[in-house]
């Protein structure tokens, strides 16, 4: 409750929320040249910003381009510090750090949610990461999903899926108000939102305004943008800033904007939205009746008259004193803990990544049954195999070759691991609920293991003896065994592809390329012994290789084949003859270079999570 007595107690804001405050910030970009792959000129996207974001509605309007999103994303710490050339950012009057993204709330402009989850599922994702459990009990978390969930209208939709392109889920503004409900988990007293309207129908986003002009009240800073609001909309502003091509053109009171603007010679016409008005000015559509008074055309911009109002020396003044309580710049950056431990975070997350899979039919049911019809399949096509020559040796190196086809090229759709996930991983790591170790962990055990270790075993165990290939348990175990590891290593080269890039064209074709020439210089297709030198040593980089030796030494060796009934040949000629060491180490230092490729292509694919760009 407001101190004060007023009648419309609701419209009061509380104290205790922060006040961020900026000051002649210039933040560029620098363009890439994709033909020539070099970097292309500087482009200044903020030009001199300065203002005041305080307990309240703060809302940052401007058009397409205008620089109203990358004003946000500075001010959020979301933007990559090497670009602001110059300017400072204070929260409270002090420095802003690193922290600030784990501190604060961001609503980002598409929602980001796992739409395999139901509402109260992702709120309780956000819940067990983002609260110290030290704090709060797996009860208190209840309770404080089960809050959010009625404060902000999404009972009915509780238990419902947000949906996926194979799901039909919630609706657009439930998915919105469920992605502010995550970020509203931690209870922060800073909040931004971009474009939180987009999309969504005027009654819809108005209820959004409505929820977000509710929170203010509770003593929260709220900034968000937005391109065009309806006035009912526009009238829950406390303060506005309106820009235009990276500079600002107004910054003061929402509700002395107009009285701003008409004191610079722009009249509105009757029943116009203010909202609309602003945004024709900006725009060029409206003109100044003071225009003609000029004795330079466009010397007097928008900006300039601005920076020559009282309204903007008055900010500078209260700029200038704000910042005489600035903290030290020079004091180390506190290091931020993540809320909960690395084993609860894998935890949480690994229950996540099996829930998600449970409920993705096309990608974890759909692989099983595919493999269980593959390897009938195959079975069928080499149904108990002859030990006569050359039938018996001739079916079993087609059959050894389609296998490990299979193995490989049925891993493409790893490709699509962390794409798909690629804009969830950036919000979640960069707002703080896990740590990159994690999500990668969770993706190994809770879904390469069960999607792609455990199918192959059913598919070795049916193809195995349908194929009637050595009648010995323990090569049964080395053909499971080598069957996986192929299966690891392009699974590996997969993920490291997914890692390096972001579109699934460009990964179809970066994975494609290296599996065909593994296919190509395998062994199987050209005679490794009769290629030119300067090619050869490709084979060592072939998964292709690696599997059919492995296969070939575990099934010919102590294999005896007939030429009729009286000419007997053993498998090892077969072998020495293909140049294969069909020794013990033979055999394993195949089953060793195939988890070294896999190793090493994991270890990249890590490497490469860490360097995505999480700049905003």
């Amino acid at each position: 409750m407001c101190e004060v007595d007023r009648s419309d107690v609701e419209g009061c804001i509380q104290t205790g929320g922060p006040v961020v405050t900026f000051s002649n910030l210039h933040y560029c970009i620098r363009e890439s040249r994709a033909i020539c792959f070099k970097k292309g000129p500087e482009k200044y996207i903020l030009k001199d910003v300065s203002g005041i974001m305080r307990p309240g509605m703060n809302a940052i309007m401007g058009p397409t381009g205008s620089g109203k999103t990358s004003l946000l994303d500075v001010l959020a710490g979301r933007k990559d510090p090497a670009g602001l050339r110059q300017g400072k950012v204070l929260v409270d009057g002090k420095t802003v750090t690193s922290d600030l993204r784990l501190r604060s709330a961001y609503v980002v402009q598409d929602d980001i949610l796992m739409g395999t989850l139901t509402v109260r599922e992702n709120l309780l994702f956000s819940a067990n990461l983002r609260l110290k459990r030290q704090h709060h009990s797996s009860c208190d978390k209840q309770s404080k999903v089960n809050a959010i969930i009625e404060d902000l209208g999404l009972t009915d939709c509780a238990d419902t899926k947000i949906g996926t392109e194979f799901l039909r889920g919630v609706s657009g503004g439930e998915r919105k108000r469920c992605s502010i409900g995550m970020e509203l988990i931690t209870s922060p007293s800073l909040l931004f939102l971009d474009e939180p309207t987009t999309g969504l129908d005027s009654y819809t986003a108005n209820v959004i305004i409505n929820l977000m002009h509710k929170l203010s009240r509770r003593g929260k800073t709220v900034i968000f943008s937005l391109h065009q609001p309806r006035y009912s909309i526009f009238r829950q502003f406390d303060q506005l800033t309106l820009m235009h091509k990276g500079e600002v053109v107004y910054a003061g009171a929402a509700d002395m904007a107009l009285e701003y603007f008409t004191n610079l010679g722009y009249q509105i016409e009757s029943f116009i939205n203010p909202a609309d008005f602003f945004m024709d000015i900006t725009n060029g559509e409206v003109t100044s009746t003071q225009e003609s008074s000029t004795t330079e055309k466009g010397k007097h911009t928008l900006a300039i008259k601005y920076c020559q109002s009282q309204l903007y020396q008055n900010l500078v003044d209260e700029l200038n004193h704000l910042s005489q309580a600035v903290d030290d710049p020079t004091k180390e950056e506190e290091v931020v803990a993540y809320a909960t431990s690395f084993q609860y975070q894998m935890r949480v997350v690994c229950g996540r990544t099996v829930r998600n899979l449970l409920r993705n039919p096309q990608t974890s049911y759909a692989q099983f049954a595919l493999s269980i019809f593959f390897a009938i399949l195959v079975g069928l096509i080499y149904y108990q195999l002859t030990f006569t020559l050359p039938e018996g040796l001739q079916n079993r190196s087609g059959a050894f070759f389609f296998l490990i086809i299979n193995m490989v090229f049925g891993n493409l759709s790893a490709v699509e691991l962390f794409i798909n996930e690629r804009v969830i991983f950036i919000h979640e790591n960069s707002s703080g609920y896990y740590c990159t170790s994690v999500y990668f962990l969770s993706k190994i055990f809770a879904d390469l293991i069960p999607n792609r270790i455990i199918p192959i075993l059913v598919f070795s165990a049916i193809a195995y003896y349908m194929m009637g290939l050595k009648p010995v348990f323990v090569a049964f175990l080395c053909f499971a065994l080598t069957m996986s590891l192929v299966s690891l290593a392009g699974v590996s080269l997969a993920f490291l592809i997914s890692a390096s890039v972001s579109s699934f064209a460009m990964a179809n074709i970066l994975i494609a390329l290296p599996f065909v020439f593994m296919m190509v210089f395998g062994g199987f297709l050209v005679n490794l012994n009769s290629m030119l030198s300067w090619l050869s040593w490709l084979k060592w980089m072939s998964i292709f290789k690696y599997g059919l030796d492995a296969l070939f030494i575990n099934e010919l060796e102590g294999q005896l084949y007939y030429v009729d009934n009286t000419t007997v040949v053993q498998g090892e000629v077969f072998l020495k003859a293909q140049g294969i060491d069909y020794s013990v180490w033979g055999f394993w230092q195949n089953q060793v270079a195939l988890l070294g490729i896999t190793s090493a292509c994991m270890v990249l694919a890590y490497v490469q999570l860490r360097r995505i760009n999480r700049w905003k």
